[in-house]
């Protein structure tokens, strides 16, 4: 049993782990930046380290300063939440030279399937479905272009590192392509230090679904169903749901198979995530994976009555799942509006400040993961994100009836944030008719309701 864990996090993930820290009868410390020291999850921890000024290059983006906090404070074990240093090698590897346990995968997994180009050869080896494109990395837009020829338009051009959207454009032709491929690679040299990209056969109106899997250190790998991630701004998950729409029951036994089969290919152990684009054929394709806990893992904890954080912590200290795949069976249907500070009216403009009035909505079925409280100031040096609503209910209409009265409750002044929007998008019958592709949210932008 761990005695004492670091958590080299901020804000919701990281009282989400706190919490179940606390659960295990395990002591959390919590780091934090200067301009983080009223922040929830501070106050929330049992101990607590300043590693840095605001910015996060400066605080949670060091890993000296973590690793030193952590081995300072006596921890045993350093569980990353996402973003940040969730999906970082070297950060694994340096935690597991200093004698700490990196709560996740091994560095060398991180590797393997943190680059994305690199990843779907692997996956195309063991049979995986992959979308056609180029095996290795290409960095000229030349030889981009020869081989874009050879894929056929539309492609889409990616960085081979790094996600969240960044890195990524679409070209429809050949005139467009190189002005497209530029732009994509500077953005991922700019934001990942990587100017490896990798092109594939742009799929038109495509579904986002995604399998959880969990894996122990003793070679079993089970999957938790899926998540349909479709709704999306910039490649930015702005509604999840659970069990998907855009599959049925045939393909989902498909991809939960592929998934774990991923997943067993490379060694994975913790949580991990599988995502495949899913054409308008109902054909499913291996995207990328993502070696971290995920943003929206409450989707899948609401329909399979798991909990993905202390199941990540058994399995980081070397026990086996405490389910078989048998197990796991998806009851009723569950969804999530992340909530951001952000004015959609202003093309999303993040919009940073201080909660004056609060008000989260509650009861059977509602669920709200957040760091805010009244008078907490949300800082501008990070993500927008501010809250998640989650609503669970027997099936899928009355989920969405249920979000729109727990969206209808939510009271957050002070401060600008995408309700409204988020509000407007359930009432759409594209998205009601569970039709809801990933160019869905833009049409929705610039058309309205009336017009999608």
């Amino acid at each position: 049993m761990f005695k004492k864990i670091l958590i080299a996090n901020r804000g919701e993930i990281a009282v989400r782990v706190i919490r179940a820290c606390r659960n295990l009868g395990i002591r959390s410390v919590a780091v934090y930046s200067k301009e983080d020291q009223e922040c929830l999850h501070v106050q929330l921890a049992d101990q607590r380290i300043c590693i840095g000024e605001g910015p996060a290059r400066a605080s949670y983006l060091n890993i000296d300063q973590i690793i030193t906090a952590a081995i300072n404070m006596g921890c045993d074990a350093v569980h990353p939440g996402y973003g940040f240093l969730s999906e970082n090698s070297a950060f694994a590897r340096k935690c597991a030279e200093s004698g700490l346990k990196f709560i996740g995968p091994e560095a060398d997994v991180i590797d393997r399937m943190g680059n994305k180009s690199a990843a779907k050869k692997t996956m195309k080896e063991a049979g995986v479905p992959v979308i056609p494109g180029t095996e290795d990395p290409v960095y000229t837009a030349d030889e981009a272009k020869k081989e874009a020829a050879k894929i056929g338009y539309p492609v889409m051009i990616k960085a081979s590192s790094g996600g969240g959207g960044k890195g990524m454009r679409a070209a429809m032709n050949e005139d467009e392509f190189e002005y497209m491929f530029n732009v994509a690679q500077r953005e991922s040299a700019n934001a990942f230090g990587d100017d490896a990209m990798y092109l594939e056969k742009l799929i038109e109106k495509p579904r986002h679904v995604e399998v959880q899997i969990m894996a122990d250190e003793l070679g079993h790998v089970v999957s938790l169903g899926e998540r349909d991630c479709s709704v999306q701004r910039n490649n930015q998950k702005l509604i999840e749901e659970s069990p998907s729409p855009a599959v049925n029951d045939e393909t989902r036994k498909k991809m939960y198979e592929a998934a774990v089969l991923a997943a067993k290919t490379v060694g994975y152990t913790n949580a991990g995530t599988i995502e495949f684009i899913v054409d308008q054929e109902g054909n499913f394709y291996f995207m990328e994976m993502n070696t971290r806990i995920q943003v929206e893992h409450g989707v899948t904890e609401l329909v399979t009555g798991t909990d993905l954080v202390i199941e990540q912590i058994r399995v980081a200290m070397g026990e086996p799942l405490s389910f078989t795949q048998e197990d796991v069976v998806l009851r009723g249907h569950a969804i999530e509006c992340r909530i951001n500070a952000e004015i959609p009216e202003m093309n999303f403009m993040p919009s940073p400040g201080k909660v004056t009035a609060l008000h989260l909505p509650g009861g059977n079925g509602v669920r709200v993961d957040t760091a805010l409280y009244t008078g907490y100031t949300v800082p501008s040096d990070y993500d927008s994100m501010i809250a998640k609503i989650l609503c669970v209910a027997p099936d899928r209409a009355a989920a969405l009836q249920k979000m729109r009265g727990a969206l209808d409750e939510t009271v957050i002044l002070g401060l600008e944030t995408n309700l409204d929007f988020q509000y407007r998008i359930l009432l759409t019958k594209t998205f009601n008719d569970g039709k809801a592709d990933t160019g869905f949210v833009e049409t929705f932008v610039k058309g309205g309701p009336q017009n999608v």
